[in-house]
């Protein structure tokens, strides 16, 4: 039991640097604070960004699959939802969507 505890905090001691240098570098990491969805309702509920639900009805109409995880960030200098979403076939592929207008800009 010490083994699997001592483990578990090297982990996650070795995780936390990793995941601060993915926000200094302007990456999201996907599926990181609870802050994305106060910002999301924010931004929705003053009329600057389109809801979640409609953003995904759209990619799902448009790629067959299934959503993960979303996390909000900036693309551009403008507010974005990065879409984390398995194709049909497998694929994991994120989606930058404009938080604005609901469009796609950009894959990763």
């Amino acid at each position: 039991m010490k083994r699997f505890l001592a483990l578990a905090v090297l982990l996650a001691a070795a995780t936390a640097p990793v995941a601060a240098a993915a926000q200094d570098q302007g990456r999201p990491v996907l599926g990181a604070g609870r802050g994305d969805q106060d910002q999301a309702r924010e931004g929705v509920k003053s009329g600057r960004q389109i809801p979640l639900a409609r953003v995904l009805a759209m990619l799902a109409g448009r790629y067959p699959g299934r959503h993960l995880n979303t996390t909000m960030g900036d693309q551009g200098g403008r507010s974005a939802y990065f879409v984390q979403w398995q194709m049909a076939d497998g694929r994991v592929t994120v989606f930058v969507v404009d938080a604005e207008s609901g469009q796609v800009i950009g894959r990763q």
